[in-house]
């Protein structure tokens, strides 16, 4: 499962304050903690181009990392990277092996759904610390449809999703296809389909919880809620971290480090300013 489009090109990122390079080796003597406090610094994985969370080192995630790396008395190292295939594939390249190209991996990573058979099929990573809770949503112009129980007000009409994601699949493949002809898919995320929204360009917009809430927070004109679709999750899933299978000892403190956030309000705070509203997970 993905949370973001996945690209085939993988380039070299610059312009970000916070590009880390690769983590140095490790001592043979030492922990994975250990390593992360005599280097001082804790290098974090976050994906690149994922709103809210991450854009051109601004984000809710980047704020995140700055904050766990408190937590751990340290300072945080931003490790930006284009998103591969597959879950598989960025575990591989930024939790317990690296990149054939010479970058990565990361002490963490940053974003990685919580989900039992993902952590069955990578039996080399810890996946853990979930923060954020993520759904399928779909926003609507309030004017034009005031009620949204299923998808029969939205034939016809003109609907913003972006195609090559989990809610542009369920939108083009409901009801054997009846809205597709109707549906604008090429965006590159549900934050430019909810602000071809606020444009009156569409009449509704899908995507995920955290770019339409992002976008439309504190707009009343519209109103974000389930996609009526029997195939969308409807609890979502959680969203969380991942370090190396034998970095118990970062991962016991990183998991700490999220339930005082959450404990002392500062994660509520620092979603709250990327326009999100955070909840326990």
């Amino acid at each position: 499962m993905t949370v973001t489009t996945r690209r085939r090109l993988l380039t070299q990122l610059g312009g970000l304050t916070t590009l880390a390079a690769a983590p140095s080796l490790a001592r043979a003597d030492e922990t994975a903690l250990e390593r992360v406090r005599r280097l001082g610094r804790l290098t974090v994985g976050v994906y690149h181009d994922l709103p809210p969370f991450h854009v051109q080192g601004v984000g809710i995630e980047v704020q995140l990392a700055s904050a766990l790396a408190r937590q751990l008395g340290v300072q945080s190292s931003l490790l930006p990277f284009l998103a591969g295939e597959n879950m598989d594939d960025d575990l591989r390249n930024m939790v317990w092996r690296g990149h054939y190209l010479g970058w990565g991996p990361a002490d963490v990573l940053l974003h990685v759904p919580v989900d039992r058979p993902l952590m069955i099929s990578n039996p080399k990573v810890q996946i853990f610390g979930p923060y954020w809770r993520e759904r399928v949503v779909i926003a609507r112009d309030l004017a034009k449809l005031p009620t949204l129980d299923s998808l029969d007000p939205l034939v016809g009409q003109p609907v913003a999703v972006p195609g090559l994601s989990l809610a542009g699949w369920l939108m083009i493949g409901a009801e054997g296809g009846r809205l597709s002809n109707h549906l604008v898919t090429k965006l590159d995320n549900g934050v430019t389909a909810a602000r071809m929204l606020q444009e009156g360009k569409v009449v509704a917009a899908a995507g995920l919880r955290s770019e339409l809430e992002s976008a439309l927070r504190g707009d009343a004109r519209f109103e974000i809620g389930p996609l009526p679709i029997p195939r969308a999750p409807r609890d979502g899933w959680a969203v969380g971290m991942a370090v190396r299978k034998e970095a118990t000892d970062l991962a016991q403190a990183l998991q700490g480090a999220v339930e005082q956030l959450s404990g002392s309000g500062e994660m509520e705070r620092l979603f709250a300013a990327g326009g999100l509203r955070w909840q326990r997970v």
